[in-house]
């Protein structure tokens, strides 16, 4: 299982490396718009096991991703904003419609389905900079603190708390310790601080200060185990291990994200409200 982790991540961090330093707002979208319907495919297998999803309104948001740099600069975030109650009414409509064949408890889990995986990973393609947004001109750059921070708390987490976790976190994911929970913390803020010197000695590019790498971080490592154990709970709850098999030894595209798209909405609002 080490050695599937460690080939499946050999092979995908160049091709996400690539996408991201090479791409553009086109490439981004339509890459997210994969992705999310993926993800959205995953968590609809999963609740269907108990409820019915409606899941022809989570694909239309999906595709709707692939066209976020056509959305005007100034109404990104309202048209994203405004989606959501637009959303709610679709699926109460669904029910009308259907004489009450679709219930509320259905509703609402692709309610929190669409908010779960479109609504959170939107901010992915944001915080690239997808909408052509004068606030995020360094989007390209801003992007890899939100990822090494996710990926520097996954795997101090996984390597420490492997080898010497010791103390159990929470029941909601038992292998978790809350060793490998701090490592990875302190792995993340470690890897950012890195990122931020190489940014400055070696491209002479002006960003924040470290300490404010260091609080950005932490706020982000936090929120991304959050977000780690928001998948378990999810998984505990149907009773399955992983949401699906495609990535060897990670499980399917929602085990890989799960972390990254918790924090995207955090890290966008970080960047362009709190140090603007």
């Amino acid at each position: 299982m080490n050695i599937k982790r460690v080939l499946t991540a050999l092979i995908g961090f160049p091709i996400v490396t690539l996408a991201l330093v090479f791409g553009n707002c086109y490439i981004i979208d339509i890459a997210m718009a994969i992705v999310t319907s993926m993800a959205f495919y995953e968590y609809s297998h999963c609740i269907n096991l108990k409820y019915k999803m409606i899941k022809w309104i989570g694909y239309l948001c999906c595709i709707f991703m692939a066209f976020l740099h056509i959305i005007p600069s100034e109404v990104y975030i309202g048209a994203i904003i405004v989606g959501l109650p637009t959303i709610l009414l679709l699926l109460f409509l669904h029910i009308i419609l259907t004489n009450m064949k679709i219930e509320f408890k259905d509703i609402a889990m692709s309610f929190i389905g669409i908010c779960y995986i479109i609504g959170f990973t939107v901010f992915i393609p944001v915080l690239y900079g997808s909408s052509g947004n004068s606030d995020l001109q360094n989007g390209k750059i801003l992007i890899w603190y939100l990822l090494l921070s996710t990926w520097g708390t996954d795997i101090m987490a996984y390597l420490i708390g492997k080898h010497f976790g010791k103390h159990k976190f929470s029941k909601v994911s038992p292998n978790k310790t809350i060793e490998g929970c701090v490592a990875g913390t302190l792995g993340a803020i470690i890897v950012c601080l890195i990122y931020t010197y190489f940014l400055k000695e070696f491209l002479n590019m002006e960003v924040y200060s470290y300490l404010s790498i260091i609080i950005i971080s932490l706020i982000l490592s936090i929120i991304s185990q959050i977000g780690d154990f928001a998948a378990s709970t999810i998984k505990r709850q149907f009773d399955i291990k992983d949401f699906s098999e495609i990535f060897p030894g990670h499980g399917g595209m929602i085990d890989r994200i799960d972390s990254v798209m918790f924090a995207a909405p955090y890290a966008y609002f970080i960047f362009i409200i709190l140090l603007a």
